[in-house]
């Protein structure tokens, strides 16, 4: 038996416009059809309607997460200072870390992830190889105090979050429980009704080796990534890795220095010349960790900066200024080159050995041609890091690679002994001596899962929700006066004691095209009318998502909707 919901008591308030702030369609619809209302900047209020939606998806991966042996436990989200300093996060999150002291002076933090706590846990609880492996997940809300928060529940300050953690004694182990998440988060998104894609991610101040994401492709979403048309490579953009072959070096003469007066930039440059700027070698100085450092990319291409700081996390990645050129005779400003560099040197693949360029000569008004890469300089370190363009190559089959946007609705992580290490994490093992767990880490951003699903499925009348997540199964709608608003509690009552979810709209002084614009609005997949054909007992259905519309007795009406309980 499911109760039945009556609009005229539930405290649901819809608009007919849009907030005046919102961009994104999640963001529109979500506040207009009641489901959440703003708190502050990026705090969000999740109404009776909201709620329902976040429970269900909530029930949904605890399912998955319970079938897979995992077991739920729930953490304090005020935590202590102490571990997040022993885990060198207390500064690597810098700003993001909500902050604050108690009465006695302790300093604590609003938690942004757990691995430091649930480590911790673990060891206290578990001292054999005997009990382990386990896994422990919670569903809690997360803080990160974000610059920007923007999209509505997209990207907000406070959020929900699934995040389970995996502990074993073996690589092997590991292993295995890596995939045994990858098999529920896919069971997961299917059942919600998600379109994603699996893509290769990096692991970023997370630490660990092997790391995929769960994306799903929308608009609206702030991630970037590529999908090859000819085999299954996909992968976020700050994984995407160019195949480069070495070239002969012997092929090119020796260094030329060339007058360029006034030529700073690549286009100059490449004018100048008369050379495409592919065959030109720009370097990019940053400063990692205070470090001056020298990038090198293609002239025709540009650093990535964000791939940049996911590659070397947790260093910080800066751009050079004006001031870090004063004293640095070395550094000749718009003419900096590879030769002779006293700089520490990382480079994109695409600068590969034998390949020749015409860079800076690191003189003033001066660049050289022929500066061969592993003959007239080195590379201390390869790194891809350009921003990847429509059509690249696949670096799996060689086809041109196709770019879209996409929320990012989960990540998994083979953590490694990161944590481990930090805490001190050891079992005794079946040799009677101590073994080092092993740890992975999956993340599920529920509240993120729901406005995904708002991208997705939405369209030009409001929101359309799949049946696993939806606020009710069936949105009865009373389209008159008291004779159809009789039959239509009725058809309520008779579907909820049959265990189907119903929303009923029985609200008095409300007109037929008010209620009919509500339930598109609202979303729920199937909307019983109960209109003029009451007095001779035929209602209609409409399915939402097609619009489909069928005129059935009341009697057919029940047994066709309960049937799908």
């Amino acid at each position: 038996m499911a109760p039945v919901q009556r609009m005229s008591t539930t405290m649901l308030k819809t608009l007919r416009d849009d907030p005046a702030d919102a961009e994104t369609a999640s963001h529109k619809l979500l506040v207009r059809a009641g489901y959440v209302r703003r708190t502050s900047a990026g705090v969000w209020t999740w109404l009776p309607m909201g709620k329902k939606v976040l429970e269900n998806v909530s029930r949904v991966v605890r399912e998955e997460m319970d079938a897979i042996g995992g077991q739920e436990v729930l953490l304090p989200a005020l935590l202590p200072k102490e571990p997040y300093e022993t885990s060198g996060r207390w500064e690597e999150y810098g700003d993001l870390l909500f902050r604050l002291k108690d009465r006695k002076g302790a300093e604590y933090l609003l938690g942004p992830t757990h691995e430091e706590i649930f480590t911790l846990t673990v060891k206290d609880q578990c001292t054999s190889y005997k009990d382990l492996p386990v896994m422990l997940y919670q569903i809690q809300t997360k803080y990160r105090d974000e610059a920007r928060p923007r999209s509505g529940v997209l990207r907000g300050r406070e959020f929900q979050m699934k995040d389970s953690y995996s502990f074993d004694t073996t690589d092997e182990g590991l292993a295995e429980s890596y995939r045994l998440h990858r098999e529920a988060y896919t069971r997961i998104f299917e059942r919600l009704g998600l379109d994603y894609r699996v893509v290769s991610a990096v692991s970023g101040a997370m630490g660990g080796s092997a790391s995929e994401e769960f994306l799903a492709p929308a608009a609206a979403g702030e991630d970037t990534f590529v999908d090859c048309p000819a085999c299954d490579y996909a992968a976020n953009t700050e994984a995407v890795t160019a195949v480069v072959a070495p070239a002969d070096a012997a092929e090119h003469g020796p260094v030329e220095e060339l007058d360029t007066p006034d030529t700073p930039t690549i286009e100059s440059l490449a004018e100048h010349l008369g050379v495409p700027a592919s065959a030109t070698l720009k370097n990019l100085l940053v400063k990692i960790d205070g470090e001056i450092t020298a990038i090198g990319v293609p002239g025709d291409r540009e650093v990535d900066l964000g791939k940049l700081g996911e590659h070397l996390a947790p260093a910080v990645v800066e751009l050079v200024t004006a001031e870090d050129f004063a004293g640095r005779p070395d550094l000749v400003r718009g003419y900096v080159g590879p030769q002779g560099l006293k700089l520490r040197y990382l480079a994109d693949p695409r600068v590969a050995p034998g390949t020749a360029w015409v860079t800076g000569a690191n003189k003033p008004d001066t660049h050289a041609r022929n500066v061969v890469c592993g003959r007239d300089f080195e590379v201390d370190q390869y790194l891809d890091v350009v921003v990847v363009e429509q059509g690249d190559p696949c670096p799996r089959c060689g086809a041109g690679l196709e770019i879209g946007r996409a929320i990012e609705i989960g990540h998994i992580f083979q953590l490694g002994r990161k944590y481990a290490d930090a805490f001190g994490l050891d079992v005794l093992g079946p040799q009677g001596k101590p073994v080092r767990v092993t740890m992975g880490s999956y993340g599920i951003g529920v509240s993120r899962a729901v406005a995904a699903l708002a991208e997705q499925t939405h369209d030009a009348s409001g929101l359309c929700w799949p049946r696993e997540v939806a606020p009710a199964d069936v949105h009865v709608v009373a389209a008159g006066k008291a004779l159809q608003t009789e039959l239509a509690l009725e058809l309520a009552e008779k579907l909820g004691a049959a265990g189907v979810r119903v929303l009923v709209d029985d609200r008095a002084g409300v007109s037929p095209g008010v209620k009919f614009t509500d339930a598109e609005l609202i979303g729920v997949p199937t909307i019983l009318v109960v209109g003029r054909g009451a007095a001779s007992g035929v209602v209609e259905l409409k399915d939402r998502r097609t619009g489909e519309r069928e005129e059935l007795t009341v009697a057919e009406a029940v047994e066709r909707l309960t049937a799908r309980v």
